[in-house]
């Protein structure tokens, strides 16, 4: 499975639990979890409101890529 998001880094170097961000977006743990695992993605507005939280450029939740 491709990695696409860095949720699962940021939530462990920012000290927060699913839960957490569940509340603040208004969606189920299970929803977060699978944010986390990368079996399904956020939306960019979501993305945007978790950058917002933690006061980080919201390139910081995705991996880089590397085209060549």
């Amino acid at each position: 499975m491709i990695k696409i998001n860095r949720l699962e880094e940021v939530f462990t170097e920012k000290g927060t639990y699913n839960r957490r961000i569940a509340e603040l977006l208004n969606v189920s743990e299970s929803t977060v979890s699978r944010w986390v695992h990368n079996k399904q993605q956020p939306d960019v507005h979501k993305l945007y409101k978790i950058a917002e939280h933690f006061q980080i450029d919201i390139r910081d939740l995705l991996h880089p890529t590397s085209w060549k």
